[in-house]
C-alpha cells in the first residue's frame, strides 16, 4: 500500500467519523461546521482516489452547508432581557424541564427561593433561551450561580448580549465584575474564554471586567 492510500484511507474514517458525529450533536451550529468539515475532508478523499461521485456530492453537502451557515450567522434574531423574582411558575417550569443539563453545568445551583441580587431570563425571539442569576456585593462583584443556556442556542450569541451588547443593564445594577467560580464543565470554561473572561491564578475562578 503506498503512501496516498494510507493518507486516502486515514481521511476516510476521519470524514466518516465527523459525518457521523454531526448527526448527533443538539445544536445546529456544531451540526454545520461538523458536518462541512467531513464534506471537506471526503472532497480530499475523492480526489487521492480519483472519486469524482465523491467528490461531486460532497461538493454540493458543503455548498448547501456554507448556505445554511451563512443564514445562521446573518440571521436576524430579537434578544430582550425579563427579571423574574423567582415564584413565576413558568421559570420553575424552565428549570425543572432542563434540570439534569443545568446540574451537569452548575452542580451546586439549587431552583430554591433566594434573595440574589440580580435574576433575569434571556427571551430569543420570544423563546426563553437562558437564566441568569448572580450574588451582589458591596463592592460590585457579582457572583454567578447559574447562566444556563439551552443546547439549542449555544452559538455565543446570548453571550455576546449579555456581557456586551446589553452589560449597562448589569452595570446599572452596581455590577463592576462578573464572577465564575468551581467550575468543572469544559463546555462552560470554554464559553467564558469565549468571552474574554480571565482565568485567576487558583485556576478555580474566571472574571470579567464591566
Amino acid at each position: 500500500m503506498n503512501t496516498i492510500s494510507i493518507i486516502a484511507q486515514i481521511l476516510g474514517y476521519v470524514g466518516t467519523a465527523l459525518l457521523a458525529l454531526s448527526l448527533v450533536v443538539n445544536n445546529d451550529l456544531r451540526f454545520r461546521w461538523l458536518n462541512t468539515s467531513g464534506c471537506l475532508i471526503f472532497i480530499i478523499y475523492g480526489i487521492l482516489i480519483n472519486a469524482f461521485p465523491v467528490v461531486l456530492t460532497n461538493g454540493l453537502l458543503l455548498a448547501i452547508n456554507g448556505f445554511y451557515l451563512y443564514k445562521i450567522y446573518h440571521k436576524h434574531e430579537i434578544f430582550d432581557i425579563i427579571a423574574f423574582e423567582g415564584e413565576e411558575l413558568l421559570i420553575k417550569k424552565f428549570v425543572q424541564f432542563y434540570q439534569k443539563d443545568i446540574l451537569q453545568h452548575f452542580p451546586q445551583f439549587s431552583s430554591e427561593k433566594n434573595n440574589d441580587a440580580i435574576k433575569f431570563v434571556v427571551l430569543r425571539d420570544l423563546v426563553i433561551a437562558n437564566i441568569f442569576i448572580a450574588s451582589l456585593d458591596n463592592e460590585g462583584n457579582a457572583l454567578v450561580k447559574i447562566n444556563y443556556t439551552v443546547p439549542k442556542y449555544r452559538d455565543f450569541k446570548i453571550g455576546k448580549y449579555i456581557f456586551e451588547q446589553e452589560k449597562k443593564i448589569l452595570i446599572t445594577k452596581g455590577v463592576k465584575t462578573i464572577l465564575y467560580n468551581n467550575l468543572t464543565h469544559k463546555g462552560h470554561i470554554n464559553f467564558l474564554k469565549r468571552m474574554k473572561f480571565t482565568q485567576q491564578d487558583d485556576h478555580n475562578t474566571f472574571s470579567k471586567k464591566l
